[in-house]
């Protein structure tokens, strides 16, 4: 079994080291000598568990540590905090971590302590197991928890097209690699475009949800897209991709040709209908989305209605 990632942060080598000792042989460890160095990582590839060396408080870290514990993307993520054995204990509601263990403890107890943060998270968590991202009940409480609060704001639906002639031609391995960089992609453009506020899920399969300020999602639509299609071609096999299409059986056996997998983007928004249910907000998105793969190859459609549920 493939093991899971674990982000180390601290200054101190022989932090680092001792953790290494007690956990490589279970986990596999990548190291930081600040948690601003981890961020990108973080962002590409949410790790099973962040352990982060607390000294004296450190404002700089736990800043930044809350900042991201309090985005809706990443506040699943458990983390672990390494305190001084004479410290003092810090206010929880002011340092956002899922549990502590004293430096003085981690060679009797922390592969143990490892071992209980990431099962307790696995548990009470809902993420979608290959991509980290949050699915589909966080999904809908964001959604809900916008509308609740007035909030105008963008949600889009992005669906693979010929994903499972692609999956059934090359095996779910490379299927899952595809579904997983798409999810990353989508997760460093949405939160290069808007920091804070923007909020990525994966519904499951090949379905993606992001949600953003209406002025920034066409922009960032047409990014991703952008991305994708440079990226998708490189997962098919070299004479695949020269030709632009793999030949293999659709639905009723029948031998078909099908195009390079692209995306389809379907984008809703409340700033002319009012929804009173995520629900109505998801009805929308994915009619747009069905829209889109009406155009043949990677494109986003925004719902450009004005108090209408009718299509024009």
């Amino acid at each position: 079994m493939k093991k899971k990632d674990i982000v180390i942060v601290s200054q101190h080598p022989a932090f680092s080291g001792l953790l290494a000792d007690a956990l490589q042989d279970n986990y596999r460890l990548v190291s930081f000598d600040n948690i601003r160095l981890a961020l990108d990582y973080i962002y590409n590839a949410i790790p099973g568990l962040l352990i982060i060396d607390i000294a004296g408080g450190d404002p700089f870290t736990t800043n930044i540590l809350n900042t991201l514990k309090s985005d809706p993307i990443f506040n699943q993520l458990p983390v672990l905090a390494a305190l001084e054995d004479a410290g003092e204990i810090p206010r929880w509601d002011s340092l956002l971590v899922e549990d502590y263990i004293l430096k003085g403890d981690l060679e009797r107890e922390g592969l143990a302590r490892v071992d209980l943060c990431i099962v307790r998270s696995e548990r009470v968590v809902e993420v979608n197991p290959l991509t980290k991202l949050p699915g589909n009940i966080s999904i809908n409480r964001q959604i809900q928890q916008r509308i609740d609060r007035g909030d105008v704001f963008a949600l889009a639906y992005g669906d693979l097209d010929n994903f499972k002639p692609f999956n059934d031609h090359y095996g779910f391995t490379r299927g899952d690699e595809v579904i997983k960089a798409a999810g990353r992609l989508i997760l460093n453009i949405v939160k290069n475009k808007q920091p804070a506020g923007g909020f990525v899920g994966h519904i499951g399969g090949d379905d993606f949800i992001y949600i953003m300020d209406l002025g920034l999602v066409k922009e960032v639509s047409s990014e991703i897209i952008l991305a994708f299609d440079s990226i998708m071609p490189t997962f098919y096999d070299p004479e695949d991709r020269e030709r632009g299409y793999i030949q293999t059986k659709d639905r009723q056996g029948n031998e078909k040709r099908f195009p390079v997998v692209s995306l389809s983007i379907g984008i809703a928004h409340n700033r002319h209908i009012s929804f009173s249910h995520y629900g109505e907000f998801t009805e929308v998105a994915s009619e747009m989305k069905r829209h889109a793969k009406l155009h043949g190859g990677s494109c986003y459609r925004i719902d450009k209605r004005q108090g209408s549920r009718r299509t024009s």
